[in-house]
């Protein structure tokens, strides 16, 4: 019985061990995730949406909910298009195609966004909840952070970690913008915040370039 147990140390042991590579990956997703999106939705055009919303409808915290909801679902559905990507088109030229998407996402941030008022679907109707959902998924549609969220999701091919992070840093950027409104847009450097923004894109992208080649080892 004691040479049974013993045996049974190794093998516990070395799950452990092989759990702890996991771990920092979807930690690293997560926390990877939340920057990236964070820093790129300042000043992006369904941030001017979320103020907007706040402006018409002056009920922050269903706005709130409604931005949360949303994001859930397009984040979730972006992060699968790009980790099933990934699974299926694995290969060094994806990878090379996904460290591009990083790079091309840098020079996207630089430019600012604007927000037409005829953009959004105006379904007023269905109270600031629904209108704030509906409108906040259609205008994310091929946004920079939808976008950036495949690229996410290509890049660590784990959806959850990364649709957790990406919705926590639009809640980051936007929760504020729902109760400060236009006030926030005025006091934050958005030239600075959007430089800061593509300069992360540009690292991730040219950090997987260089491993994507074998320069990291």
């Amino acid at each position: 019985m004691r040479f049974r147990s013993a045996g049974r140390i190794p093998n516990a042991s070395l799950r452990f061990v092989s759990a702890r590579p996991e771990r920092t990956m979807t930690l690293e997703a997560l926390l990877t995730s939340t920057a990236v999106v964070a820093l790129a939705e300042i000043g992006d055009k369904t941030q001017l949406l979320a103020i907007v919303l706040a402006t018409r409808f002056k009920r922050p915290w269903p706005i709130v909910a409604g931005i949360f909801v949303a994001t859930i679902a397009n984040h979730f559905l972006a992060a699968l298009v790009g980790e099933q990507a990934a699974a299926f088109l694995d290969g060094q030229w994806f990878r090379y195609l996904v460290a591009a998407s990083f790079i091309l996402m840098a020079g996207w941030t630089l430019i600012p966004d604007k927000f037409d008022e005829d953009e959004e679907a105006k379904p007023s109707r269905f109270g600031p909840f629904l209108a704030t959902a509906i409108a906040f998924f259609l205008v994310e549609m091929g946004d920079k952070t939808q976008i950036a969220t495949i690229a996410l999701g290509a890049r660590f091919q784990s959806v959850v970690p990364v649709m957790m992070g990406t919705t926590i840093g639009m809640m980051i950027a936007n929760v504020p913008a729902v109760f400060l409104g236009n006030a926030l847009i005025k006091k934050v450097p958005l030239n600075v915040v959007r430089t800061v923004a593509a300069l992360l894109f540009l690292v991730i992208g040219l950090w997987l370039l260089a491993q994507t080649a074998g320069l990291l080892g």
